[in-house]
């Protein structure tokens, strides 16, 4: 899936959905889904990210929060690769807008999600 691709599911993000669905998912999305989409999180948060970048980070963002995907996230083993994918692919196009402070960030808040 390509990023631009993902910007279609930008109308299933909310914050609270976010925050929602890493609560109930983590432990089963595993340490780098939760990982990506944290740092996706904080670099859409920062203020110097680029109005195009946001929108991509959105759809994927999107993408994970909704419930039925290309491969349902109840699916033992697998369910998360697509938004694996999908988060991937973004974050590699907006990898200039990941700093140091945002990877800190999201390792942090990782953590706390996966105790």
């Amino acid at each position: 899936m390509e990023p631009k691709d993902l910007e279609k599911y930008q109308d299933n993000y909310s914050q609270e959905d976010l925050w929602d669905k890493l609560r109930k998912m983590a432990k089963k999305a595993g340490k780098e889904v939760v990982l990506k989409v944290l740092q996706l999180y904080y670099v859409l948060m920062d203020k110097n990210t680029p109005t195009k970048y946001k929108a991509l980070i959105i759809g994927a963002l999107g993408y994970f929060i909704l419930p039925i995907d290309l491969i349902p996230d109840l699916l033992p083993g697998m369910g998360f690769a697509d938004d694996l994918a999908a988060l991937t692919a973004v974050l590699l196009t907006v990898n200039d807008c990941l700093t140091p402070e945002i990877k800190q960030k999201a390792e942090d808040k990782m953590k706390e999600f996966l105790k």
